[in-house]
This record gives structure tokens, C-alpha cells and sequence, in this order.
């Protein structure tokens, strides 16, 4: 299987502390492989790096075309897309609105347009991605009149809307409950089973275990497990990672706070 994401010795240092040690992480075609490690393991560091915000040794390839040099907005025209920790929406444009501006890209002609007055219709892309996370029922509501969860999943859809080759997604579940929590792992199957290639970057071990193809655990930034969600739940060096969790917390889909997550892939 072609892989769309592959990092090869990838490194981050700031000064003296390296945050992103030599890591290599390969994301095939239409998988969802969650990236996890404790508070500090350098997660936002390496997404960072891949999308172009913090410099870095080694090499990232996005469909086998390094994109050494590259600053953030050419990653994100050749189709590597993120989301951020703090979802920002524009308060005064609708949810169908904001996943819309997301899912145009302006061309000179589209701009030329724009300036006689011609209005362009409703983005095809951003109704796609409406009806893929379920968002219909809210397409017309305010930013303010969400949920954290709802907010959320706009921020996903507006990723979505972009048609990316690599949706990178980090802490898409901080600070919603477990039944949010639960909705959003869903929907992230979904995405992935319509064949969006998908890297998940959370804390919520019930979330990653239960949705994910594959995965790769950071400590201290290095690599030091990865594989199915089975086998990376049994590794030891994982266990000990989390605060020296017990394997049968790991085991029961508890993320390392404690707080239990979804234990069955979602289909819906």
C-alpha cells in the first residue's frame, strides 16, 4: 500500500532540548494511524514540523515528494491539511459558511468575479463534508450557538472541505466528555473510511485504540512502539509511559487521565 505520509529522521531541537528525536512515521493511503505519548512526548512538535511551522532535520515526504523548504501554505496546497488544538471559527458566518470559505480555493478567475458582482454558488465540496460528519441539522447556526463537541467537528469539516491528501488532526477530543468523545471517534472512522488518509494525534487512549488502523507512541520524542492498537496496548515500554498505568487499565480503552473512552470502533 502507497504510503501518502513518510518521515525519515525527522528532528526538532530547541537549543539544547530535542524535542523530535530521529522519528520515522509512515501513514499509507486511506488508513487512520493515531499518534499518542504523554504530555511533552513532542506530538504538536512533529505535526508542526510535518506542516511546515518549526524547522527541522531529516526529511518529510507527502506522496513521495519531499517537501524540504517548503513553507506552510505550499504543504497545504499540494493537500496536507491540519487542525489545531484551540478550534477558531468565524463567529459571524454560519457553520455552512465557515466550512465553505475553507473549501474555495480562489483562482484570478473566481477573484475577477468577485469584483463585477458575480456570486459563486455553494461549495459542492463543503456540503460533502456536511453530510459526512452529520452537521446538517446546524449547517445554518452560529459559532455560538455550538457545542464544544459541535465545534469541533466544524473544525474537522473545514479540514475536510480542503480535499487534503493527509488530514492531520491534533487533540481533535481536548476538553470533551465522554460521550462527545465518543461521537467524534465516529465520525473519524468515517472520514477515514471514505478514504481520507488520517493522522490522529490525542490523549484519550480509549479514542486512539478504539478507531485506529495503526499506531506509533512518542516519549521524550522518540519512537517506542508501533503497530496495531492490540499490540501497542500490550507493550510494556507503553505501559510504563503512561505514569506506570496497569496493563489492564490500558487494556479496559482508559486514556491515561483515567477517564474511560470508547472501546468499539464506530461504524456509524
Amino acid at each position: 500500500m502507497t504510503d501518502v505520509l513518510a518521515t525519515t529522521a525527522l528532528s526538532v531541537h530547541f537549543g539544547g532540548v530535542r524535542a523530535v528525536d530521529k522519528v520515522d512515521v509512515s501513514v499509507a493511503q486511506g488508513s487512520l494511524v493515531g499518534l499518542i505519548g504523554p504530555n511533552g512526548a513532542g506530538k504538536t512538535t512533529f505535526v508542526d514540523a510535518i506542516s511546515g511551522f518549526v524547522r527541522y532535520t531529516g526529511r518529510v515526504e507527502l506522496d513521495g515528494r519531499d517537501l524540504g523548504g517548503m513553507p506552510p501554505h505550499a504543504r497545504a496546497r499540494l493537500g496536507l491539511a491540519r487542525t489545531w488544538q484551540s478550534t477558531e471559527l468565524f463567529d459571524d458566518l454560519t457553520v455552512r459558511e465557515n466550512i465553505t470559505v475553507a473549501a474555495e480555493r480562489p483562482t484570478f478567475l473566481s477573484l475577477v468575479g468577485e469584483l463585477v458582482g458575480r456570486h459563486l454558488s455553494a461549495s459542492t465540496t463543503a456540503e460533502q463534508a456536511l453530510e459526512l460528519l452529520d452537521l446538517g441539522a446546524i449547517a445554518d447556526a452560529s459559532p455560538a450557538e455550538l457545542t464544544q463537541g459541535q465545534r469541533k467537528l466544524v473544525g474537522v469539516a473545514r479540514a475536510i472541505a480542503m480535499r487534503p491528501r493527509l488530514l492531520c488532526l491534533d487533540e481533535p477530543a481536548a476538553g470533551l466528555d465522554t460521550n462527545e468523545s465518543e461521537n467524534l471517534g465516529q465520525r473519524l472512522r468515517r472520514i477515514a473510511d471514505a478514504g481520507t488518509t488520517t493522522l490522529l494525534i490525542d490523549h484519550d487512549m480509549g479514542l486512539v485504540m478504539s478507531i485506529c488502523d495503526r499506531i506509533v507512541v512518542l516519549e521524550f520524542g522518540e519512537v517506542i512502539a508501533a503497530g496495531p492498537p492490540d499490540e501497542v496496548r500490550r507493550n510494556p515500554r507503553v505501559v510504563a509511559a503512561y505514569l506506570g498505568k496497569s496493563d489492564a487499565g490500558v487494556e479496559a480503552g482508559r486514556s491515561p487521565s483515567g477517564e474511560r473512552g470508547p472501546v468499539g470502533r464506530g461504524t456509524t
